[in-house]
């Protein structure tokens, strides 16, 4: 497992910490792919922080530059950035998930905007029953994007969730967005953490089924 401290770098979607190293002020991009160099419009409240244009190409760079034909689930999905990335990138699909008004409105007119918006699904309710109904549903996705503010500190139940929902395949992924200071469980059922990063107050946990080799992105 590796654990690199990439502290120089910009946060999640999150309450502000004292360190407040993300400023959602500045324009945001999709930094690769069909919409490569494409403005994301950004929100005007503090209780959205979007995952920085660096710690997403950080990300995928981890997980491999495209994600061609992947279906996407993007839980917690603020400005819907993380999930634009991997359609930039090839992915068919991505369902966005939050309750926020403010978010919702971005993720419509973020995806409208990037012409993504055949391929994007927006679920308006809690996450928690958002997962509950994909799992009723027998869906599967071979990328999950979770990022809940960090105030709830909800990492370990809702990993816990998304695995009892069985919402990922054998070489899918989870990629969960928490607290530096909230520990994440590192193996819950089906699910095992096989790599972690900081991104200054941020902690990224990397999950895919163990037993199953995650799913190797094209390079």
């Amino acid at each position: 497992m590796f654990f690199v401290n990439l502290s120089h770098w910009g946060g999640s979607r999150r309450p502000a910490l004292s360190s407040g190293i993300c400023d959602t002020r500045q324009s945001m991009r999709i930094v690769a792919g069909s919409a490569r160099g494409r403005t994301l419009l950004a929100p005007k409240s503090q209780n959205i922080r979007p995952t920085a244009d660096r710690v997403r190409e950080s990300l995928f760079n981890i997980l491999g530059q495209w994600t061609d034909g992947l279906s996407v689930l993007d839980l917690y999905a603020g400005t819907g950035a993380l999930a634009l990335e991997a359609l930039s990138r090839g992915a068919s699909h991505a369902l966005l998930v939050d309750k926020d008004k403010e978010a919702l409105a971005l993720c419509r007119e973020n995806s409208a905007a990037l012409g993504f918006a055949a391929q994007v699904e927006i679920w308006a309710m809690p996450v928690e029953r958002a997962v509950e109904r994909l799992g009723q549903e027998g869906r599967k996705f071979d990328l999950i994007f979770a990022d809940p503010p960090y105030a709830l500190e909800t990492a370990d139940a809702l990993i816990a969730q998304i695995e009892r929902a069985g919402l990922l395949g054998p070489e899918a992924r989870l990629i969960f967005e928490h607290c530096k200071a909230e520990p994440a469980v590192e193996r819950v059922g089906t699910l095992e953490r096989f790599d972690r990063r900081l991104f200054g107050d941020t902690q990224v946990s990397f999950y895919s089924s163990a037993g199953g080799e995650p799913t190797r992105f094209v390079k």
